[in-house]
């Protein structure tokens, strides 16, 4: 049959990224408590377009990750990548897979134990050099400290959402960069609660109130001393209660450097 992908096209256009877009995956991540977690994620899979091919072959990106679907986790990142740039004869790979990752939590005061998931993503891509980061999102609870300041009474809060994505030399958890972004912020988010720690975490949250730039910089910190983490980016995005709109904070630095960027994930 004849072969449309690979015949030749004379716009002499390269395309950065082409491939497969949210696909439906069942993977497997690590988990520091039970050494493994089951899950799914959307996968989005791409390679480079030279400027002389009119099209790429879609099918080959399923066949890969076929071919790797005991094997999709953080380890084999860099081998799915390099079989993708084979495969479909290119220079440049991306991966990018988006999944939920349940955590146990214990209320804090009636010790009732129950599952919070958290959004997380792999971003990785295979040039010459194997880059990586790690992206977590992580919903918190924020008081704001004017409110709290001119109220006679009382405070707005809200939840809002910590994402933070790192690069990293060596093993960071993703239960340590949860834990990084709840203690910045008023207080952490749970998905069960009995009265008594509805008391404790909403007295807690109040004598901890934080603007969206406060949780950004606390977790700054948090992350400037860890040796591990080579490179950050931080977004926090308050979802006001009694406003239309959201507050938000980004920061993003490179440790490398030893030098701010621009407020953009890189």
């Amino acid at each position: 049959m004849r072969d449309v992908q690979n015949e030749l096209d004379y716009r002499e256009i390269s395309l950065d990224r082409v491939g497969v877009n949210g696909v439906v995956y069942p993977i497997t991540v690590l988990d520091r408590t039970n050494k493994t977690q089951d899950t799914y994620g959307k996968i989005n899979l791409y390679v480079d377009l030279p400027k002389e091919f009119r099209g790429t072959h879609m099918s080959r990106f399923i066949e890969i990750l076929n071919k790797h679907r005991k094997n999709v986790n953080l380890s084999s990142l860099r081998e799915i990548l390099t079989d993708t740039k084979a495969e479909l004869n290119a220079k440049n790979a991306h991966i990018e897979i988006e999944f939920m990752y349940f955590v146990s939590k214990k209320a804090p005061i009636s010790k009732i134990e129950s599952l919070m998931n958290y959004v997380c993503k792999f971003i990785a891509s295979e040039n010459n050099n194997f880059d990586f980061i790690l992206e977590v999102d992580i919903p918190i609870h924020i008081v704001c400290p004017c409110s709290k300041e001119i109220s006679k009474f009382g405070a707005h809060n809200q939840r809002g959402v910590a994402k933070i994505s790192i690069k990293m030399k060596k093993l960071v958890w993703i239960e340590e960069i949860i834990d990084i972004g709840e203690k910045a912020a008023s207080a952490p988010v749970f998905a069960l609660l009995k009265r008594e720690d509805e008391k404790y975490i909403t007295e807690h949250a109040y004598l901890n109130p934080r603007f969206v730039e406060d949780v950004a910089r606390n977790i700054s910190l948090s992350l400037d001393k860890d040796e591990r983490i080579i490179w950050y980016y931080v977004e926090i995005i308050s979802i006001e209660s009694i406003h239309n709109h959201n507050a938000y904070a980004c920061l993003s630095r490179d440790k490398r450097e030893n030098a701010n960027k621009d407020c953009k994930h890189l």
